[in-house]
């Protein structure tokens, strides 16, 4: 799937969504195209770039500025799919470990959950790390809009893209 980036009206960062979500947007004047990429959709009597950059015409708040929430998605995206125990990348069915157990009291926040593999997450089971004999990466912290953004951008390739936009 082509990703486009969807900038605000004031040209911050919201959003990424698919290529025929965002022509949608433009045939219903909704957008304006920032920047296109080298892809032509071909209609019944017209051909069509797909856009790689577009901004809002209205302004729209965003409704969780203040904090990013917390998703299993989001836990990936925060830990750019890597597993917090062994280091490896998953590429196949990530999945979430609570550090302290839910059976031991541990809740799904930012600061207990992690990505990790099948094989790490099974070898834990509902034992602590320490008890497991496993040791995490990197300590889990809720992460900032801006430093979630920037995760997202880098997982999407999309990083130096703005940038670009604003040299």
């Amino acid at each position: 799937m082509e990703v486009v980036i969807v900038l605000n009206a004031d040209f911050t960062y919201l959003n990424t969504i698919g290529w025929k979500r965002a022509i949608k947007l433009l045939i219903k004047k909704k957008v304006e195209v920032i920047k296109y990429t080298d892809k032509i959709i071909h209609g019944f009597n017209s051909k069509i770039k797909v856009p790689l950059v577009v901004r809002l015409i209205k302004f729209v708040r965003s409704l969780f500025r203040s904090s990013v929430p917390i998703s299993k998605k989001n836990i990936f995206i925060r830990d750019q799919f890597i597993c917090q125990y062994c280091g490896k990348k998953v590429k196949k069915k990530p999945t979430i470990d609570h550090i302290i157990p839910k059976s031991r009291g541990g809740t799904f926040s930012w600061e207990n959950v992690v990505t990790a593999c099948i094989r790490c997450n099974q070898k834990k089971g509902c034992k602590l790390p320490s008890e497991a004999g496993m040791t995490l990466i990197k300590r889990p912290v809720k992460p900032t809009i801006s430093e979630f953004m920037s995760q997202k951008m880098k997982l999407l390739g999309l990083d130096g893209l703005l940038k670009e936009l604003w040299d």
